[in-house]
């Protein structure tokens, strides 16, 4: 629980860091490159999270991997190497995002599906969020096959399901209590 809260501080901080320097935008694609990075690269994860290897070898391979990054956020990964709390790095990317969508007034629509969503129905999705929200929105798609088909929407607390899984679901449950 600590970690996450170390996490939101870091986060808080970076960002107005980035903010006073006009490069908010700039650190969150580093932010979103670490995300990626680390999701991808499990040598890169485990290396972060083994406490074996020696904080200036972490550093040096993070200061390699992410070389062509703003300063803000190599002082970032500094920062955290020398205060050893590295192994939060993907967590402070995380929160970093999330705290300057909020802050633009940007939502993230979560989109669940069985196949990949077509530009087309990512629009639709996009105007009905916006229209839902009143707020900017951001779609992420996630690809679930074992919801056979339709789709569930998730904006902040808000959570619309119409996937087909869900609907037989509801059927299994009538058909059992009758």
């Amino acid at each position: 629980m600590s970690g996450a809260r170390a996490a939101i501080r870091y986060a808080k901080a970076i960002l107005s860091l980035a903010t006073d320097q006009q490069a908010a935008d700039v650190v969150n694609a580093d932010m979103k490159l670490i995300v990626s990075t680390i999701a991808e690269t499990k040598d890169l994860r485990d290396m972060l999270y083994n406490p074996v290897i020696p904080s200036s070898v972490k550093k040096s391979v993070l200061l390699e991997v992410f070389q062509d990054t703003n300063k803000t956020t190599l002082g970032l990964i500094d920062l955290l190497v020398s205060n050893k709390r590295i192994g939060i790095l993907n967590d402070v990317a995380l929160h970093y995002s999330q705290l300057l969508d909020q802050s633009k007034g940007v939502e993230l629509a979560t989109v669940t599906t069985a196949v990949p969503l077509t530009a087309e129905l990512e629009t639709k999705v996009l105007v009905k969020a916006k229209a839902l929200t009143g707020k900017d929105v951001e779609v992420k798609n996630i690809v679930d096959e074992s919801i056979l088909g339709g789709f569930i929407l998730r904006i902040g607390d808000l959570q619309y399901n119409a996937s087909v899984a869900n609907q037989l679901n509801k059927l299994k449950k009538e058909f059992t209590l009758n």
